[in-house]
């Protein structure tokens, strides 16, 4: 069995050293000899090896050594050996090592003093201890603090034994009087702590009479005063307005670790906004001072807890936050800035938005290699500021239109997208946002970002000289026409390019190559000296070629039906608002020209792969549309796109109203609950804090805020019988999944006549859970229970289990018994949980993903909303297809869902099913994540949900 030791070190047992060699090394006089034999019988006796013939041996020649680490050494040997027999006696020879022990107690080196001492404490014997208490009590009068702050913990260590009060009866008045006189920093903690754990009444009154010394008191002290205070707030509520203002002055503390753990104390006693306040504004001034990065990320996550339940206070230093985006580190600044996004307001939105126009710029400046996507995540952030307040659009839509070229592809697609959105529900910016995306059209380098921008060319140039500066601008990156031209051996090359230059040409009979001094080929002939040489052909550029040019001739044919589908908006638009057919229909025919153009270029061999059907169709749609356009189809292109994404944007904006309304925390009062009438109440003695703290108590009760509806349901659900009830032991087990860590709490019941010896909750774990405490054993009186709690650290979303058994031994029967409990599945859905995400940002992750879990449907629902809807209810998953997309009756159905672990791992799923003619449905769920595990897991929870539909 395993035996506690503080000691842990690896030792390999394929060849032991022998307990003879061992025993001659310790009877020896060569010091670092005996330091190796000690070490190898403190290794064999961890790893399980019994040893008795060495005891004596150490008594007669190691005891007496003089040498500091061989006294450790020995120190660690008593602490693993059996100091009891099997019937819990101390074993005789123990007499031996008190002896030794109360030398070492009296020793006159200061360290052998102090190891002893600390060695006490992880001593349970009472036997062992009696005899030493008199030395014990000498060292609380030394004149070195180290061996007085060592024999404080030796007596806070013996008390807490279940025989501490009779062996040491009058410790804590000792303590309390030595509390007064010390003067070593920790030496007073230990003294402090002892009070605490021991006579936690003592404690308080030593803090009250001393309530306005606490800020002179060192770091140590104060935290221990930190820990007392939340101890007994914890206890009594009622009592935490004699400490808050302790609390308060140890705010000025010069420690950084003392200010945190106030301002996370003053949050967890008082709702007062006095108190609020102070402790936003410490953790404000611990994100600017600490230059470690995981310090930040720490304080960062108590500011997002401190604003979602005081978001008006956090609303207050929303710039002190902002400040933290100096850091280069990118999750600290994601963070700043998902905080900084939900404390927005009409009274600060310029100064944030001032502020993210500042760091979008700096990012131009710098060559940091975080640069792009930083800048990314600056645009998103500016994007939700214009969307939650419109007006603040005009001061960045054109800061950020200088962004539509950058390459940093995801960065660009964001700044596309918010002009789209801006120009849209912003009309007075229309015109200026036309122009300048006209002005830098052809800065644009990605084809995504080509094909959105010519979108909005094509819906929003809506005047004459608008219309014309759209297709003049599109025609100039297209460059000149035909886009290639075949020469005399019927290669395709791009008629834009300059023709090559002949120096100068030689007509013989006998020609042969030769190599120039510049390094040129050429050919020369016998009867002439006259050189023909080959110039090198360089590829045309996307410097030196318009941008869509480029993009066309590498084979990106969808972007050319975008051209043609935009060129066909602007003439339509064009026929409109022209007064002069002739202009008209010149402009009509030079568009045509163009998409002609494509089609030809589209079945040459000059392109990488011939033209996709799909672009093809689109692009011959267009040419039937310019020749023949009758006034139906001239009002769908003209203004039912416009019409279809003002609806998108107008249920986008709908879905996250209503998902906010769902944030939002419903809870109300119950009608028996007691009411406190706040200004008849007597305020004698009672400061402005605790007084704000009484409305703020008396605010929350009459919301309902303290009550937690639904626990006790939830609880019953999660309660797990892991034995049978004709057993004699039964057990039931409570599981709790907080993030990283599962806690089982079990309770036992012995439902025997008879007392159960050293029963033993024995567990292990499959999967990536690992067990965190060693199992203890426990005696059952007949009838009686135990709750047990156990915790299992968890360490990926991978579905893992936790099987065991309870063995325990009774006075009649010699061997032990052993009950075999139930396995524990621990579910995935404890880990997930739904969110949300961009398109963009969906399917950029769809494909990066490299594990994919492909599930077939079988269930017995025959109608696809309903089975959607059983998919999102089984997975706990976010579905992020808008549901204008689900509608009508299409028989079939596809729908994408999201989730996040709180390992900050992604989930994604999508749904394809569709309706046979049976009535059936048929189809794929595919899952996809970065992980395997969650992949499997998922997929694993998909089918047996399906089947317990079925």
């Amino acid at each position: 069995m395993e035996k506690s030791c503080t000691l842990l070190v690896h030792f390999d047992k394929g060849s032991p050293a022998l307990a003879n060699e061992i025993k001659e090394a310790m009877e020896g006089n060569d010091v670092p000899a005996k330091i190796d034999a000690m070490k190898k019988a403190i290794m064999l006796l961890l790893n399980g090896e019994t040893l008795p013939q060495l005891f004596i041996t150490i008594v007669r020649y190691v005891l007496p050594s003089e040498d500091h680490t061989i006294q450790k050494l020995l120190l660690l040997y008593l602490e693993i050996i059996d100091k009891t027999d099997a019937r819990g006696r101390v074993l005789p020879e123990m007499i031996l090592i008190c002896q030794n022990l109360r030398n070492n107690l009296q020793h006159p080196n200061e360290y052998i003093r102090g190891v002893t001492l600390r060695f006490l404490c992880r001593l349970s014997e009472a036997e062992i201890l009696e005899p030493l208490i008199p030395s014990i009590l000498t060292n609380l009068e030394h004149r070195h603090p180290f061996i007085r702050r060592h024999a404080l913990l030796a007596i806070s260590a013996i008390y807490r034994l279940p025989q501490g009060e009779h062996l040491l009866p009058d410790a804590p008045d000792m303590v309390e009087k030595l509390l007064s006189t010390e003067q070593d920093l920790s030496a007073r903690r230990n003294a402090f702590l002892m009070l605490v754990t021991c006579a936690q009444d003592r404690a308080v009154s030593y803090l009250l009479s001393h309530a306005d010394q606490v800020p002179e008191w060192g770091d140590l002290l104060q935290m221990a005063v930190l820990d007392l205070i939340r101890k007994v707030c914890r206890s009594n509520r009622a009592e935490k307005g004699k400490y808050i203002k302790i609390i308060i002055s140890l705010l000025n503390s010069p420690s950084t670790a003392v200010i945190y753990e106030c301002a996370g104390t003053l949050v967890s006693l008082s709702s007062a906004p006095t108190a609020i306040r102070a402790a936003a504004n410490t953790y404000c001034q611990l994100l600017l001072s600490q230059s470690d990065n995981n310090v930040k990320l720490i304080v960062l996550d108590r500011l997002n807890e401190l604003k979602s339940s005081h978001r008006d206070i956090m609303v207050e230093v929303i710039m002190d936050v902002l400040r933290a985006l100096s850091s280069p580190n990118l999750d600290i600044r994601r963070k700043t800035l998902d905080i900084a996004l939900e404390l927005i307001t009409p009274r600060n939105i310029d100064e944030v938005v001032l502020t993210l126009k500042k760091e979008v710029i700096k990012t131009q400046s710098g060559e940091l290699e975080k640069n792009g996507e930083y800048r990314q995540m600056l645009v998103q952030a500016i994007h939700t500021c214009a969307i939650k307040f419109p007006e603040v659009a005009s001061t960045v839509v054109h800061l950020l239109m200088d962004f539509l070229g950058d390459t940093n592809v995801a960065s660009a697609i964001d700044v596309v997208l918010f002009v789209r959105e801006i120009i849209e529900t912003n009309p007075k910016l229309r015109v200026s946002i036309i122009m300048r995306l006209l002005d830098t059209f052809y800065q644009i380098r990605s084809a995504r970002v080509c094909s959105c921008a010519l979108w909005i060319i094509g819906e929003y140039c809506l005047s004459l000289s608008e219309v014309e500066s759209g297709i003049a601008t599109i025609k100039q990156c297209l460059g000149d026409l035909p886009f290639y031209t075949s020469n005399e051996d019927g290669e395709a090359t791009d008629a834009s390019k300059p023709p090559q230059q002949v120096n100068s040409i030689v007509t013989v009979s006998s020609r042969r190559p030769v190599i120039l001094a510049d390094g040129t080929y050429a050919t020369q002939s016998a009867a002439s000296e006259t050189v023909f040489s080959a110039p090198t052909i360089v590829p045309g550029s996307l410097a030196s070629t318009g941008n869509l040019r480029s993009l066309i001739l590498s084979g990106d044919f969808f972007l050319g039906a975008v051209v043609s589908c935009t060129l066909t908006k602007l003439v339509l638009r064009l026929e409109e608002v022209q007064p002069s057919k002739a202009e008209a229909n010149k402009a009509c025919t030079s568009v045509l020209l163009i998409m002609v153009s494509m089609l030809q270029l589209g079945h040459s061999s000059s392109v990488p792969h011939p033209i996709d059907n799909d672009s093809y169709d689109r692009i011959v749609l267009c040419i039937r549309l310019l020749c023949n356009t009758g006034d139906e189809v001239r009002k769908i292109w003209l203004q039912s796109c416009r019409h279809s994404f003002a609806k998108m944007l107008a249920e986008k904006q709908f879905r996250e109203t209503e998902e906010n309304k769902a944030k939002a925390q419903i809870s109300h009062a119950q009608p028996d609950d007691l009411i406190d009438f706040y200004h008849l109440k007597s305020r004698k003695g009672m400061s402005q804090l605790e007084l704000e703290d009484e409305v703020q108590d008396d605010l929350k009760r009459a919301t309902g805020e303290f009550i937690k509806d639904g626990d006790d349901a939830n609880r019953l659900n999660r309660i797990l019988q892991l034995t049978g009830f004709s057993d004699p032991v039964y057990a039931e087990a409570y599981v709790t999944v907080h993030h990283y860590d599962i806690v089982l709490d079990v309770t036992v019941i012995n439902r025997t006549k008879e007392t159960l010896q050293n029963l033993c909750l024995e567990l292990a774990t499959m999967g990536d859970l690992k067990l965190v405490d060693r199992p203890q054993n426990y005696t059952l009186a007949p009838e009686s229970s135990k709750q047990i709690r156990a915790n299992i650290k968890v360490s990926s979303t991978e579905t893992g289990v936790i099987f065991g058994n309870i063995v325990y031994e009774t006075s009649n029967v010699l061997e032990r018994t052993v009950v075999v409990l139930n396995d524990i599945h621990i579910d995935i859905m404890d880990y997930i949980s739904p969110a949300t995400c961009a398109d963009v940002a969906f399917r950029s992750m769809w494909a990066e993903f490299e594990w994919e879990n492909k599930v077939a449907v079988n269930s017995v629902i025959q109608d696809e909303k309903e089975f959607l809807n059983h998919i999102i209810k089984s997975t706990n998953m976010k579905c992020l297809t808008p549901p204008s997309a689900l509608e009508g009756e299409c028989g079939f159905l596809a729908a994408n869902l999201y989730a996040k672990s709180v390992f900050g791992e992604d989930a994604l799923v999508n749904v394809s099913v569709e309706k046979q003619v049976d009535g059936k449905l048929s189809g794929y769920i595919r899952i996809r994540s970065k992980t395997q595990g969650i992949a499997l897991s998922l997929g694993d929870k998909i089918t047996l949900k399906q089947k317990g539909s079925s």
